[in-house]
């Protein structure tokens, strides 16, 4: 650092001068430019298409497209089945974090990278996997099903893979939580009197709400929007186990554009919103803890 450079500043409050802090970064305005740039270029130049395509229906057609039976029952199974899929995977998420946090075990290492597999593997290879696995003649189906139980072609089989694809994102966002919490706090609770369950729900609970919270939307988002792993073994039928993602696929299919595009506003804007309502729980849940700890 120069001299010059060690001799710039800024008058402060008592019209000293001091000297300026220097970042690795460019300035404010230069790189708030580039921001909005790029998520101009990748997030709302192409949802604004989206919304303007939708806008060359009117609204009775708009209407239909999106309320429609066989487009309702598909909302049903869409976001009701990611609700399922990213609360299973809230509780055991947390409990797969928590062994590899908290426990030595051989393997330890193997069982941490395979957490990581819903990531690398291609959508539609999970999708065909557990097809392979659940199906009447596979290698599991075929001992469920002689008993009533039906896993594969059916709604349970979407949850099933949403599940799947979902559970590293909880296990990721809570780890490095449970990896920094204090474990004094616990040995003091425990000291104190408190049993395991208001250990866990008096300290431990509240310190990794918030990433549990961002597990869940992040797990819930990827669930809403996927296709691959869902179409091979949910069986595509109509009013039954039909995805919206599907619905989308199959209007641009048929060059129903604006009808594609109509569909996909309205998940645009559901998901927007729940995401908007756990976004502040999480802020609420952060002033709490926050306020609890002073």
């Amino acid at each position: 650092m120069t001299s010059a450079t060690l001799s710039a500043g800024v008058a402060g409050a008592d019209g000293a001068r001091r000297p300026k802090r220097r970042t690795v970064l460019p300035g404010f305005n230069l790189t708030l430019g580039y921001t909005l740039l790029y998520l101009s270029l990748i997030v709302l130049i192409p949802l604004s298409a989206l919304v303007f395509k939708t806008l060359s229906l009117t609204w009775p057609q708009f209407w239909e497209a999106v309320t429609s039976p066989r487009v309702l029952a598909s909302y049903r199974l869409t976001f009701g089945a990611s609700l399922i899929a990213a609360l299973v995977n809230v509780v055991f998420g947390l409990l797969v974090a928590w062994v590899l946090v908290r426990y030595p075990f051989p393997g330890k290492k193997f069982v941490d990278a395979l957490v990581d597999l819903p990531f690398a593997l291609p959508t539609a290879v999970a999708g065909i996997s557990l097809t392979a696995l659940l199906a009447g003649n596979g290698w599991i189906g075929q001992f469920l099903e002689p008993h009533g139980i039906q896993l594969a072609f059916n709604p349970n089989g979407v949850v099933i893979a949403l599940i799947f694809i979902g559970l590293p994102f909880v296990v990721r966002t809570v780890q490095p939580v449970l990896e920094d919490a204090e474990k004094e706090l616990e040995e003091a609770a425990t000291c104190l009197g408190a049993t395991r369950w208001q250990t866990f729900t008096k300290v431990i609970f509240p310190s990794i709400a918030p990433a549990l919270l961002t597990g869940f939307a992040m797990a819930f988002a990827r669930a809403v929007g996927e296709y691959g792993s869902v179409i091979f073994i949910a069986g595509n039928m109509p009013m039954i186990s039909e995805i919206t993602p599907l619905i989308i696929i199959g209007k641009l299919e048929q060059y129903d554009y604006a009808g594609a595009t109509a569909v996909a506003t309205v998940m645009l804007v559901i998901s927007f919103i729940l995401l908007l309502v756990i976004n502040g729980l999480q802020t609420w849940q952060r002033k709490r803890s926050a306020g609890n700890t002073q």
